[in-house]
C-alpha cells in the first residue's frame, strides 16, 4: 500500500528511466547502511515454506518466484533486491566492455496496458565493474544469476569471445548464469538463436563454464539460455532440439517481444521490447511447447506478463518451475512478492498438491 499509494504516484510523474534509477540507486544506497537489508527483509521478505521451496541444478530457492534481468542491470542494488522477498534475481544484461546503450528516451510506460517497451540496448557498466560490485556485496540469501550478452559492435561471428569473457570475469560471482540472445535491442541478436550458430555459441559457452570451474577450483554452474517469444513452431522445435543436444540447464521463456496486439497506449507505436500484462499468454503458450518438446526434462524459467498469483501458477502449470517478474513490480511494489507467493500456496492447496514441484506442467499431464 505504501508503494502505490505514495512511491509509485511520484515516480509516475518522472521519466521511466530516472525513476528506474532513482529506484535502483536508492535501493543500493540503502543496502549498503548497517541493519538496512534486515530492516527490508522483515518489511518485505517473504517465508520460506517447505511447499514453495524449489530445489533446482543443484539449486535452493527460498521461492519460485524470481526477479528478471534488466531491472538492477549492474548489480548495484544487490543486498536490497534479495531483501525484498524475491527466491532468485538476476543481474545484468552485462557485456565484456561498458556501453552506453541506445539513444533516449528508450524507456516507456503504457499504464492501461500494464506494459512497459524498452529499447536499452544493454545499457552497463561491463563485466569488470559488474565482478566488483557482486565481490563487494559478497554472499546473498538467494540465489544469482549473471544475465550475459555480447556488445553491440562485436560482429555475431565474434559473439562467442564475448561471452566467454563475461563469463571469465564474472564465474566466482554467479550461482547461476543466464545466456541472453533473444533481446530484440541488439541489431542481430536474435540470429544467434537458430541453427549451427546457436550449437556453437552453446559449445563455447559451456566450454568456457567448465576451463573456469577446473581453473578456479569451484563448483560446476547451471547455464539458462533466455529465448524469445516471437518464433514459429518449427523455429522454436529445433531451437529446443539444439539445446537440449548441448546440454544447458535450462531455458528462461520467454525475453520480450516485438509483438504490439491488443496495445491501447499511444507508446505502442515505440520500438523496442515489450514487456507486462500483454506478453502473458504468449509467453505461457512458449513455456508449455518447451515442455511438451522435451517432455518436462529441462527445466523452465518462466517469464512474461506475471501480475497476480494466477498468472504465476498458469506458468508453472504449464511447465516452468520458477517464475520471473519485472513490469508488475514497477506497477505494483515489493508488496507483490508476498501477494504472488501467499496466493500460489492457496492455488496448490486447492489443487491437492502438497509441494510446488506437484504442479509443474500438470496441465500437461491432465
Amino acid at each position: 500500500m505504501l508503494y502505490r499509494n505514495l512511491a509509485k504516484p511520484v515516480l509516475f510523474q518522472i521519466d521511466p528511466e530516472k525513476a528506474h534509477h532513482i529506484t535502483v540507486d536508492g535501493l543500493g544506497a540503502a543496502s549498503r547502511v548497517p541493519g538496512m537489508t534486515a530492516l527490508l527483509h522483515s518489511l518485505y521478505g517473504v517465508a520460506s515454506r517447505p511447499e514453495t521451496s524449489v530445489s533446482l541444478c543443484g539449486l535452493t530457492f527460498p521461492n519460485p518466484v524470481g526477479l528478471a534481468a534488466g531491472l538492477d542491470k549492474n548489480a548495484k542494488a544487490v543486498g536490497g533486491f534479495s531483501s525484498l522477498g524475491f527466491g532468485f534475481m538476476e543481474v545484468g544484461t552485462v557485456t565484456p566492455r561498458p556501453q552506453k546503450g541506445n539513444d533516449k528516451p528508450r524507456l516507456f510506460r503504457l499504464p492501461p496496458d500494464e506494459a512497459l517497451i524498452n529499447r536499452m540496448g544493454f545499457n552497463n557498466v561491463g563485466a569488470e565493474t559488474m565482478a566488483a560490485h557482486l565481490r563487494q556485496a559478497g554472499r546473498q540469501r538467494i540465489p544469482i544469476a549473471v544475465n550475459i550478452g555480447k556488445n553491440k559492435d562485436t560482429p555475431n561471428e565474434q559473439a562467442e569471445e564475448d561471452y566467454r569473457t563475461c563469463i571469465r570475469r564474472l564465474y566466482p560471482y554467479g550461482d547461476f548464469f543466464v545466456v541472453n540472445i533473444s533481446s530484440p535491442n541488439t541489431p542481430g541478436l536474435r540470429n544467434l538463436q537458430h541453427g549451427a550458430e546457436l550449437q556453437s555459441l552453446i559449445a563455447a559457452v559451456k566450454d568456457e563454464m567448465e576451463k573456469q570451474r577446473t581453473a578456479l577450483k569451484l563448483p560446476s554452474k547451471p547455464v539458462f539460455v533466455k529465448i524469445a517469444p516471437d518464433v514459429t513452431g518449427s523455429e522454436l522445435e529445433y531451437m529446443v532440439e539444439t539445446l537440449v543436444a548441448s546440454g544447458v540447464s535450462g531455458v528462461i521463456a520467454t525475453n520480450t517481444t516485438i509483438g504490439r496486439e491488443g496495445l491501447g497506449h499511444a507508446n505502442a507505436k515505440e520500438t523496442g521490447g515489450l514487456s507486462g500484462k500483454p506478453l502473458k499468454a504468449r509467453s505461457t503458450e512458449v513455456i508449455r511447447s518447451v515442455y511438451r518438446l522435451t517432455g518436462g526434462k529441462l527445466p523452465i524459467i518462466g517469464s512474461g506478463g506475471i501480475f497476480t498469483p494466477q498468472d504465476a501458477y498458469e506458468k508453472i502449470r504449464a511447465g516452468a518451475s520458477l517464475v520471473e517478474v519485472y513490469t508488475a513490480l514497477i506497477y505494483k511494489g515489493p508488496g507483490l512478492l508476498r501477494e504472488l507467493n501467499e496466493g500460489l500456496l492457496g492455488l496448490l492447496k486447492r489443487d491437492g498438491f502438497t509441494h510446488i514441484s506437484q504442479a509443474v506442467g500438470a496441465d500437461a499431464k491432465a
